[in-house]
């Protein structure tokens, strides 16, 4: 499925993508997509990995996963930046919140989609040029959702301390408990609306 550092540098250096997610599933479909649309695809689960693929050959595109089970994603765009300045970067996660968005850009992605992104998102993303933005997801996360993901982000950042979370996020620890039982809202959990 995915070419060798040479073979897809040497194939059409200008449409190399390193793809750095571990969830293998996601991962593999996304690769496969990405592939019909004409990139040389290259995979990693791990950000030790990533590092390896984007010095052996640096991408002119990457879509890094924001969390992976060894650390951040973000940890990967110096890399990428360093032996490709050029690069177009895009970070997904399915943790969608303004913080983590402008950490993503700080750190040199252009552009950042919330989980499950799909391979025409991802394509619009990559490919869209100065201040374009692409155009807006089919179905995007509702407010319910978008606050329900900040919740459980903050959550988990407070190591999953109710009561710590519930004084950052200036709420009653009653209200925050509540919540915290519900599972996440419908429309987003199954993409549909």
């Amino acid at each position: 499925m995915t070419d060798s550092p040479d073979q897809a540098s040497a194939a059409n250096p200008e449409r190399s993508l390193l793809i750095v997610d571990d969830d293998t599933a996601f991962r593999e479909r996304l690769a496969k997509a990405m592939e019909r649309r004409g990139f040389q695809v290259r995979t990693a689960e791990s950000i030790a990995d990533g590092l390896a693929a984007a010095r052996e050959a640096a991408p002119a595109f990457a879509v890094l996963d924001l969390r992976l089970t060894d650390g951040s994603g973000l940890d990967i765009v110096p890399a990428i930046r360093e032996a490709r300045p050029d690069a177009r970067i895009v970070m997904l996660t399915g943790y969608g919140n303004i913080v983590t968005a402008v950490a993503a850009v700080k750190a040199g992605a252009v552009d950042y989609l919330a989980k499950p992104a799909d391979a025409d998102q991802v394509e619009a993303a990559l490919l869209a040029r100065g201040g374009e933005l692409p155009p807006p997801p089919d179905n995007p996360m509702s407010a319910d959702r978008v606050r329900w993901e900040h919740i459980q982000r903050v959550y988990e950042q407070c190591d999953r301390n109710v009561s710590e979370t519930a004084r950052r996020l200036n709420m009653h620890r009653r209200t925050l408990q509540r919540i915290l039982a519900k599972r996440a809202p419908r429309e987003a959990q199954d993409g549909q609306g």
